[in-house]
């Protein structure tokens, strides 16, 4: 469980959490805390089981080994169990004193992680031979980022409808900047192997869209996650985040080095001869 919390992440659905309950005046920070780190050790039992040789039969996982390479595939089964269990154990342990709002961030967490619109769904998903792209993406990715967002909400007192678009934007950002990515072949930023999509035949934006195409959508979401922060003495904060988040997620220095790449390889790719292109017309007109 250690190796599988401890090995790097970005944090951002913890640090979504914890903005959010800063915009909405944070006055029960440790609940804030508890449900930030809820969050993220429900992520990371989604990645442990995500990368088992059920599913994605992943090697590395953030530039380290997965945990079933490292433990065997029954610790990794346990690994995800133990890391949901807890992920409600520390909410327990920090919202008695507020049971009205541990009450909403359960159903909150539960909401995000569970049937039918969670992380269960969506890898739920990966199993059919078809899926429609938008809700595959909303379940495995994007329920979780509301969940963070609303969370922020909660803990502090407020309202979590407010907070939502935020979260769901910013979800399905992610999820396309990661087929971006896959596609890419960016091995070193998504800290596992990458081309799993088409391995693995799964959903992916890039693939029904196009780089080009996957680029100009992940840049829409992200216009549409900053103009969905509500109005709060934090939003200039908030949308520097959204924006470095961005950045991190799709450098725009990446997308230029692909298009030269491809632009050069077409270049130099030899074209069929004027007689090979004949030969072929006259073998198709008989």
């Amino acid at each position: 469980m250690q190796h599988a919390v401890f090995n790097g992440g970005a944090r951002i659905r913890p640090q979504l959490c914890l903005a959010v309950a800063t915009a909405c005046g944070d006055d029960v920070p440790e609940l804030t805390d508890a449900a930030a780190t809820a969050l993220e050790l429900m992520h990371c039992a989604s990645l442990v089981h995500d990368d088992m040789p059920a599913f994605d039969n992943a090697d590395f996982r953030r530039g380290k080994p997965t945990v079933h390479k490292a433990f065997s595939e029954p610790l990794a089964l346990l690994t995800g169990d133990g890391l949901i269990v807890m992920a409600y154990q520390v909410l327990l342990q920090s919202g008695t004193r507020h049971p009205e709002r541990l009450i909403a961030l359960m159903g909150n967490l539960t909401a995000g992680v569970g049937i039918p619109n969670g992380i269960v769904a969506g890898q739920a998903w990966e199993c059919e031979t078809t899926a429609d792209l938008a809700k595959y993406q909303r379940s495995k990715t994007g329920a979780l980022f509301v969940s963070a967002t609303c969370a922020g909400a909660i803990a502090s007192g407020s309202s979590p409808t407010p907070w939502a678009p935020l979260g769901a934007f910013l979800g399905e950002a992610y999820q396309v900047a990661d087929d971006i990515r896959d596609v890419l072949g960016d091995a070193a930023s998504l800290g596992k192997p990458a081309g799993q999509d088409t391995i693995n035949e799964r959903p992916s934006s890039a693939q029904a869209l196009g780089l080009d195409g996957a680029v100009q959508h992940f840049d829409a979401l992200i216009a549409k996650a900053g103009a969905s922060i509500p109005d709060c003495a934090c939003r200039d904060m908030l949308r520097q985040l959204v924006l470095s988040e961005s950045e991190r997620l799709v450098p725009k220095s990446m997308c230029n080095q692909f298009r030269k790449r491809s632009a050069k390889s077409q270049a130099i790719k030899p074209k069929k001869s004027r007689t090979l292109q004949g030969a072929t017309s006259n073998k198709t007109a008989l």
